[in-house]
């Protein structure tokens, strides 16, 4: 397009717009606004970008606009959130504005674009080589994006190019730069550049002199202050010295019997000697006073001596857990391995599981079981790596990490260490705690453990470490790899029973205070608990009921001078207030478009309906019932699926041209995401546009491909338990759990029919009537 010779003119203040780079500018003012609206709209983006002489004039009159601007074209425009707008102008080149043709309501001017002109051929070369020369040895002195300007002007760029790219970058005030602007003689130009770089390095100069002059001083200050201070507590010590002294007496004992390694003995000695030179009313006295205090406390070479009965060790889990076979199994062979080498295997393990699933007790449980100290460390929140590897001592408040306190809390070099909620652990601008933690957990490293606060390396490899997870995925694979992870699922209806009457139970009663022969509850009520008050993958609910239950009888006993409270499904509701939970149960009826499929939550497995239906519409697919990302996917590509094997399947492609497609899982209020519900959302889709009823008594679960395959999924155990709580009597698993089907206890797996399907064509067959 040819430009027209008068133009709409945007004014900036402040800054100074020179051709050969970027300009971008917030722009905010009517005048602006109107002319960057009006080129956009009539002129093809072409703006006049003018300079005005005083910042602080709001409304500016044309005397008050420098002579020089530059040809620009609007590049990029953001609207801002204060209703200005961010602006990207590609500047084409100088001009110089003859008259105005229009002034309100913004300002349009007539132009006439000017070039640089050449000078002295070889006066522009000795200029150029003394300024890439000055702008090499002080780049960071006298440029703005230092680096990469002087990487642009040692690129072979032409004189007037890097005149205009080093003109708008020099860190001169930005209000200067306009005699760039309006300087056409490219040998001033670069002259005046010349000027500017020397005036820089003055300032510089002067700058640095300055600040020298003011550290000597202040170094001068605190020399006399630091003697004057120093004679000062000398005086005021003189009257404390044999408390002192009997105090540093007390602490070389303590640092002799500590047994420590010998290198850090030293150390030890000559923080002492530091100390008892240093006057007490210095805060380095208290500093290095609560260093060797730590020191001396740490266990250096305390040992507890592990039991090494294994039939004990047996007894004594199984008194304190119900199940956990596989949980108790791996600690037995910890303490086999023990007994047949002497010497403590270097094994991280990490319980992974479900909150209430007994975690945490079971480590304490360990601890008794093998004759050792406990210490725990939560881990949860821990965004500071030096909440692991501490502070360093110069630091005010200093502190060891938790790892050392933990050491010194438990008094013996092989504690049973529990590091909870592992997973809980955050990054942030203070480092990666779960980085520190490798050195942890590595059994090849952790023999010389680095604390920052200690200073000196530190013997971790006779510890038990054991972590806790509840979600693994949320844990850095690095860290995984150092742990051996021992999952422990939730618990089934019928191990929750036991774990009440056999632990719970007698717990409550011990902990209240009330005789066992005062109060009874029978099996079948405990279950009605469990059913219909509680949705957990643990025992804390329930626990948390039997006390409840407790109470209320102790209060009978005591107000109502009842001889025995008996509790049963006649009276509980009595105690505990109405159900709170209806589990998910088969429907009646087959149905067309309804499917059972498979959960798996934080609270254990649950069923899931699947519902679908079509109507009149132009083929489109909505999804409601607070689906994450991964269920909406998976319901697109089922979808995509029977669309694509519709023939097979004989149904008519057009009714998924002319309909609309609905699929919704019920409780809408509950997020519910995860890779398991493709096959259950195909066979409802199948079932709705084939018109085919559903069995009622078969559940599923899979991940559904676009070939029709089904893929492998995770929590087969709690959803089989789902399944068979629900009333379902065949569920259809993925081809490749089949090897988690010993998982299933087996009271579940005698009443279900368990089928492995490899394609959804299988699951067809056995799903749909």
């Amino acid at each position: 397009m040819e430009l027209q010779s008068s133009l709409p003119a945007v004014v900036v203040r402040g800054i100074v717009p020179i051709p050969q780079n970027d300009f971008r500018i917030e722009v905010g003012r009517k005048v602006s606004l109107k002319a960057v609206e009006e080129a956009e709209k009539i002129f093809s983006s072409y703006v006049l970008i003018l300079v005005q002489k005083n910042p602080l004039i709001e409304n500016p009159t044309t005397s008050d606009l420098e002579t020089y601007g530059v040809l620009a074209k609007v590049a990029m425009k953001i609207k801002l959130p204060n209703d200005n707008y961010k602006i990207k102008f590609n500047i084409l080149s100088r001009i110089k504005v003859n008259e105005y043709f229009l002034t309100d309501p913004y300002f349009v001017a007539d132009y006439e674009e000017v070039q640089t002109k050449p000078g002295d051929l070889e006066e522009e070369n000795t200029l150029i080589k003394m300024i890439v020369s000055e702008t090499t040895s002080n780049p960071n002195q006298l440029l703005n994006n230092a680096q990469q300007i002087s990487e642009q002007i040692q690129s072979g760029l032409s004189a007037d190019r890097i005149s205009d790219i080093l003109a708008y970058n020099l860190k001169i005030n930005d209000t200067e730069k306009y005699k760039y602007l309006q300087e056409l003689q490219l040998n001033n130009r670069l002259k005046l550049i010349l000027e500017d770089m020397n005036k820089l390095k003055m300032i510089a100069d002067l700058e640095q002199r300055i600040n020298d002059d003011v550290k000597k001083a202040i170094d001068e200050n605190q020399k006399e202050y630091y003697l004057r201070e120093k004679m000062r507590a000398i005086q005021n010590e003189l009257g404390d010295k044999a408390k002192k002294e009997d105090e540093i007496d007390a602490l070389r004992e303590a640092i002799k019997q500590a047994n420590m390694p010998k290198h850090i003995e030293e150390k030890a000695l000559q923080e002492l000697s530091r100390y008892q030179s240093t006057p007490s009313a210095m805060a380095e006295s208290q500093i290095i006073k609560t260093y060797l205090d730590f020191l001396v406390s740490l266990p250096w070479n305390v040992t507890s001596k592990d039991l090494d009965d294994l039939q004990k060790v047996q007894d004594n889990l199984d008194k304190n857990h119900y199940g956990l076979e596989k949980v108790k199994e791996r600690i037995i062979e910890y303490l086999a391995v023990k007994i047949m080498t002497g010497r403590n295997p270097q094994t991280i393990l990490c319980f992974a599981g479900p909150p209430g699933v007994g975690k945490t007790s079971l480590a304490i449980s360990i601890a008794e079981a093998l004759g050792r100290k406990f210490v725990k460390q939560s881990l949860g929140g821990v965004k500071d790596e030096s909440e692991i590897r501490g502070h360093r001592r110069t630091y005010v408040g200093a502190m060891p990490g938790r790892i050392l306190k933990g050491m010194k809390d438990a008094g013996t070099q092989n504690p049973v260490f529990l590091l909870d909620e592992i997973d809980k652990m955050a990054s942030d601008y203070r480092g990666d705690p779960a980085s520190a933690m490798l050195e942890v957990l590595d059994p090849e490293q952790n023999s010389k453990f680095s604390d920052h606060y200690l200073e000196e390396s530190y013997d971790l490899s006779q510890v038990l470490f054991i972590t806790t997870a509840n979600y693994l995925e949320n844990v850095p694979a690095p860290l995984r790899d150092r742990m051996e992870i021992v999952e422990l699922s939730s618990y089934t209806e019928y191990e929750k029973i036991q774990i009440a009457r056999k632990h719970l139970l007698e717990k409550q009663l011990s902990a209240h205070g009330l005789d066992q022969d005062k109060f009874e509850i029978d099996e079948e009520t405990l279950y009605f608990i469990v059913r219909h008050y509680t949705r957990e993958a643990g025992v804390r609910e329930l626990n948390r009921y039997i006390g409840s239950l407790v109470r209320k009888a102790i209060k009978e006993i005591l107000m109502d001078k009842t001889e025995k409270v008996i509790i049963n499904k006649d009276n509980i509701e009595k105690y505990i207030g109405k159900k709170k939970f209806a589990h998910n149960l088969v429907d009646e009826k087959e149905q067309v478009g309804v499917v059972t499929g498979l959960a798996y939550t934080a609270f254990g497995g649950d069923t899931l309906p699947v519902e679908v239906t079509y109507y009149k519409g132009k083929g489109q697919l909505v999804l409601t019932g607070k689906l994450g990302d991964v269920m909406k996917e998976s319901a697109i590509t089922a979808l995509s699926f029977i669309k694509s094997h519709a023939v097979e399947f004989n149904i008519d492609p057009s009714i998924f041209e002319q309909n609309d497609f609905h699929v919704h899982v019920p409780e809408g209020a509950v997020p519910k995401d995860g890779p398991s519900a493709g096959i259950t959302m195909a066979t409802a889709i199948l079932s709705a546009a084939s018109n085919k009823f559903v069995k009622k008594d078969v559940g599923m679960t899979g991940e559904i491909t676009l070939r029709g395959y089904v893929l492998p999924i995770g929590g087969l155990k709690e959803k089989a338990i789902a399944a068979h709580r629900s009333g379902l009597k065949t569920i259809l698993i993925p081809k490749e759990n089949i090897r988690d089907i010993e998982d299933i206890p087996q009271e579940v797996r005698d009443q279900l029919t368990i089928i492995p399907v490899e394609t959804v064509s299988d699951v067809f067959i056995n799903a749909l009537k």
